[in-house]
């Protein structure tokens, strides 16, 4: 199945409300195995959201203090 993949990387300095964007295509029959590359550290906490119809899945991540949030919505 084809993504589109928005990667948001929240910037840890304090008083900076600036974030990385990450925009791709990508195409995976597993969203948790392919989300395995970004869950990586000590401590690691993950949260999945699906919208109710299924088009899109977002995931929010810290990784050892490092927040991202990567959104994929079906092409």
């Amino acid at each position: 199945m084809e993504y589109e993949m928005i990667r948001e990387i929240f910037n840890q300095c304090s008083g900076n409300q600036m974030r990385d964007v990450e925009v791709r295509e990508i195409e995976t029959d597993d969203l948790e195995r392919f989300m395995d590359q970004y869950r990586k550290g000590g401590t690691v906490r993950c949260q999945r959201t699906d919208s109710p119809d299924g088009s899109t899945t977002v995931f929010d991540l810290d990784c050892d203090g490092l927040r991202q949030r990567i959104g994929f919505t079906k092409l």
